[in-house]
């Protein structure tokens, strides 16, 4: 990857797409940012609304609309591009319209001449970062997905407000599907070094494990509820794409739930799901084996069963 100049292409400038530019521009974190979407005006007129931000961000980047050649000498393609789920349709159907699509682009893609890494956003993300994999012939490592790194980040808020600490302070992950069978590890959760459970045991009753659980369900019900009430998530997931962005061009040696091939890890192989990962600049360096309980273990087996099974349900 070049370290003079930091190119990102950006497909799919639906809400998700343009929350992660405006991130992108104000926290100055690339060089250069190309907009690509089926609908060409519109990715026009998104990168004429930042570009007259620039005298307000600090930020030299270079903004424009483009189409798929100009993936050839990217550093990041980011694919947030997708159809949302229907009423009445069911989760395969949004998979089998949404795999659709991503042919239509990662051929493309790979034609240009890139060689960098794939950041996926588009739901549901462990599935499409699996079919970005097996459709572009990439090496795993290079090839990654939001995974559940907003889910820790919400999780990690609430933990913060329970315990009355900087949820930076809060050392937790949610791991699995970025979905209905994601789970807390809690065994791994620290307040700083301490454990959480161990918090909970000497609290006298002031903290408690069922409060922990529930903090749990409220993460794994977070989207529904900001669905609800504003029809879309946007914010949070631009933000987390920025800061795996950052780690990348920083090679920075993060440590982010991202989604990536398992081999062999916690027992799985050949699936893409959320687990504590090494984000360097050359994408996953290595994916962390977290000392999980056996019922853990377990959660994170059916979790990745979900996702194999809906996998393997297509037909690519």
């Amino acid at each position: 990857m070049k370290k003079d100049r930091r190119k990102v292409v950006l497909i799919g400038c639906g809400m998700v797409g343009m929350s992660y530019a405006y991130a992108l521009l104000n926290q100055s974190a690339c060089d250069e940012l190309v907009l690509i979407d089926v609908d060409k005006k519109r990715a026009v007129g998104e990168a004429m609304d930042l570009n007259h931000g620039l005298a307000f961000s600090g930020s030299n980047m270079k903004i424009f609309a483009g189409d798929y050649e100009d993936c050839g000498d990217a550093d990041i393609v980011v694919i947030c591009a997708g159809v949302p789920q229907k009423p009445g349709e069911t989760r395969l159907d949004l998979l089998r319209h949404n795999t659709q699509v991503f042919q239509s682009i990662i051929n493309p893609v790979t034609e240009s001449g890139f060689n960098g890494i794939f950041l996926v956003a588009t739901n549901p993300v462990d599935v499409m970062t699996r079919i970005t994999c097996e459709l572009s012939g990439f090496n795993p490592r290079h090839v990654l997905g939001t995974g559940t790194a907003l889910d820790t980040a919400r999780l990690r808020y609430l933990l913060g407000e329970y315990f009355n600490v900087d949820p930076r302070n809060m050392h937790a992950y949610v791991m699995g599907e970025h979905g209905d069978s994601e789970f807390v590890p809690w065994s791994q959760a620290m307040l700083a070094t301490k454990p959480v459970l161990q918090l909970c045991s000497e609290s006298d009753g002031r903290y408690c494990e069922q409060s922990l659980d529930q903090i749990a369900e409220e993460v794994r019900t977070a989207a529904y509820k900001i669905i609800e009430a504003k029809r879309a998530t946007y914010y949070g997931i631009g933000m987390a794409l920025t800061r795996i962005t950052r780690a990348i061009f920083g090679d920075e040696h993060s440590v982010l739930t991202v989604s990536a091939m398992l081999r062999g890890e916690y027992g799985q192989k050949n699936v893409f799901a959320g687990v504590p990962c090494v984000v360097d600049r050359n994408g996953i360096r290595r994916v962390l084996e977290l000392d999980l309980t056996d019922k853990e273990l377990k959660q994170f087996e059916a979790s990745c069963s979900t996702l194999r099974e809906s996998f393997d349900e297509l037909e690519l």
